[in-house]
């Protein structure tokens, strides 16, 4: 009996140490993958998929250190075909329908295609005004839809369209987030949310106001970086067409592309990217672009997430296995 239970302790006493040892590998592996290596450098560029709430940390790199270009780069996503409204406010359309011919029409229908990020209790409310009078209110789901309200008036005297969200909640179940993509007039005028619309949070034409002049990631991260101060001649964003596979790889051969065609005389860069994802940007730039270039990373730190233990460790390893992989397809660019 003695010597069972000792062989039952020894082998827990294994495993547990086998456990520690793991774990302090992950963290160990997690460290490699969020290196921090700067170098002198007169270009910087921020990796495109960055949120607003990243370039904030980076705000005093921007600002002190004199870059004499910022490029920021990534693709068009399918995540902005609808406008995110994360709290109570106006998502504020400006059609501009004064030259519109068909003075004679006095009803209309006005469409707003939105839905919520969730369903149930999770729905979103929100009220539709043309001006300044409200015409009628939704409750939307997460399935998309085209929410029809009927208007009698004639479209010149239209100067801006709102949907005001009215109910945002968040708990320890769910987020309730409103997504507008566009508004609809008679079926056949169509106001898309991006280049036609602000986000007002609050107060209308308050300091929480943002401009919807974009249509991609690097252009939000450009608009975020104006917003700290940088001078707009100092920044460039580079938006590539969607793609699967390989995506920071195409991100880095456009950026080296971009940089063919410019006159810029290059010294050193350093390259901004966020968490476990940052040494294999730091790969493929490095193997992409000029090797007589000096490149350096700046490895944000991974916000505070809800992820389990099991789910940080199961995204560590496989960010180490896109980093072999990512070595064996620019094994290549190694040569030159």
């Amino acid at each position: 009996m003695k010597r069972k239970f000792l062989i039952v302790f020894g082998l827990l006493v294994v495993v547990i140490g086998l456990i520690a040892l793991f774990e302090a590998n992950i963290a160990r592996l997690r460290g490699f993958l969020s290196e921090t290596h700067k170098v002198d450098a007169n270009l910087l560029i921020i990796d495109g998929w960055l949120s607003v709430t990243a370039i904030d940390m980076i705000k005093e790199e921007v600002l002190s250190q004199n870059y004499d270009l910022i490029l920021t780069a990534g693709m068009q996503s399918s995540d902005l075909e609808f406008c995110k409204v994360p709290m109570n406010g106006f998502l504020i359309f400006y059609p501009r329908l004064q030259t519109f011919q068909d003075i004679n029409k006095e009803d209309h229908v006005i469409e707003i295609t939105a839905r919520s990020k969730m369903g149930g209790i999770y729905s979103c409310h929100f009220n539709i005004y043309v001006n300044d009078s409200i015409i009628a209110d939704f409750i939307c789901d997460e399935q998309p839809r085209k929410l029809s309200a009927r208007w009698h008036g004639s479209l010149i005297n239209i100067d801006s369209l709102t949907v005001q969200f009215t109910n945002d909640m968040v708990d320890e179940n769910g987020d309730r987030d409103l997504y507008v993509k566009e508004v609809t007039i008679d079926k056949t005028i169509i106001i898309p949310y991006q280049y036609n619309s602000v986000l007002d949070f609050g107060s209308i034409g308050g300091p929480g106001r943002i401009v919807n002049d974009y249509n991609s990631h690097p252009q939000i991260i450009r608009n975020k970086l104006f917003e700290l101060g940088v001078d707009s001649s100092k920044v460039t964003a580079i938006t590539i067409k969607k793609t699967i596979f390989n995506r920071t790889l195409a991100s880095a051969v456009a950026v080296r592309e971009w940089l063919k065609s410019s006159e810029m005389k290059v010294k050193g860069i350093n390259i901004v990217s966020k968490g476990i994802h940052s040494r294999r940007t730091w790969l493929a730039y490095s193997r992409i672009l000029d090797r007589a270039c000096n490149i350096g990373i700046i490895s944000l730190p991974d916000q505070i997430n809800s992820d389990s233990k099991n789910n940080k460790v199961l995204k560590t390893l496989g960010e180490a296995l896109d980093l072999i992989y990512y070595n064996i397809i620019l094994f290549p660019y190694s040569l030159k």
